[in-house]
């Protein structure tokens, strides 16, 4: 059980690394397990095809991230610190990826939905999933400052969901410019979005 459970992960891992590094597209089944250090065979013990690959790394992804943003938006202090601090933490998660790798990788989800959206129905699916699970989170956050005053928006479903295109849009540019400081302007610009009285 054990070996076959580490060879789905380097399977996994080498994925997750060629995606953000090259995109879905270009990679071919030999390369991903070359990549892994194991035997083509082995792709199809686990995998029935390079897409059900992508969701299994997306999915795999999503449940950290997921992790993540709970900690940051579900923890102490006050919602609007809460969402400041999950915007300091991407930021942050960028500038580390760049130190590792040279190159500010993006969101696995953004690269994705640019390059498969029109391609594939199931990761389509369930990149909407994700994003709309997303938008929930940061609503239930802007919801909680809009009740104590804190935020001057009509519809907090519209507010949350434009609070995510900004940061999703925020951290395209930082990969397109190689820049993870194009990620700072993003506190300010959702205050601003948001009409925040405070913080």
């Amino acid at each position: 059980m054990g070996r076959t459970s580490d060879a789905k992960l380097k399977i996994l891992a080498a994925a997750r690394s060629l995606i953000e590094g090259r995109g879905y597209a270009a990679l071919g089944v030999a390369e991903i397990c070359r990549a892994a250090g194991v035997p083509k065979g082995s792709f199809y013990y686990f995998f029935e095809s390079k897409e059900a690959l992508a969701l299994a790394v997306v999915d795999e992804h999503w449940a950290a991230q997921k992790r993540d943003w709970t900690r940051a938006l579900a923890g102490d202090g006050e919602p609007l610190r809460r969402l400041r601090r999950l915007f300091e933490e991407t930021e942050a998660g960028q500038l580390a990826g760049q130190r590792d790798c040279g190159t500010v990788a993006g969101c696995l989800f953004g690269n994705l939905t640019l390059e498969l959206s029109n391609q594939t129905e199931a990761v389509r699916g369930r990149l909407q999933e994700i994003f709309d699970a997303q938008v929930d989170m940061v609503e239930s956050v802007v919801t909680e400052a809009r009740r104590r005053g804190e935020v001057d928006v009509t519809d907090s479903r519209e507010a949350a969901r434009a609070v995510v295109a900004q940061l999703e849009g925020q951290v395209m540019f930082a990969k397109l410019y190689n820049s993870p400081g194009r990620l700072s302007p993003l506190w300010q610009n959702c205050r601003a979005l948001l009409g925040a009285t405070e913080g």
